[in-house]
């Protein structure tokens, strides 16, 4: 068995401060991607409030319609970390 490595995929690997940026960005996207998970939690618990207080409906859809776009967010987010 030869142990010396192909030149072709060798060359394909990132190294040094590539490696580096592509593994801080893909953290980045996961970071962004979880608080957006955690806000639409948040948007959900308040439009979850409003529904057992009597509120407008308009607003409990309001809030409903905003913890989409943060799931949206979120998802597309981890999607973009996943494609690095």
């Amino acid at each position: 068995m030869s142990t010396v490595a192909n030149p072709a995929s060798a060359s394909s690997q990132p190294t040094g401060f590539r490696r580096f940026w592509r593994a801080l960005r893909q953290l980045f996207h996961e970071v962004v991607g979880a608080i957006f998970a955690v806000l639409a939690l948040a948007w959900l618990n308040v439009a979850l409030r409003s529904w057992t207080r009597d509120v407008a409906y308009w607003l409990i859809a309001a809030a409903i319609v905003v913890a989409l776009v943060f799931l949206f967010f979120s998802a597309s987010s981890f999607r973009r970390a996943r494609r690095l």
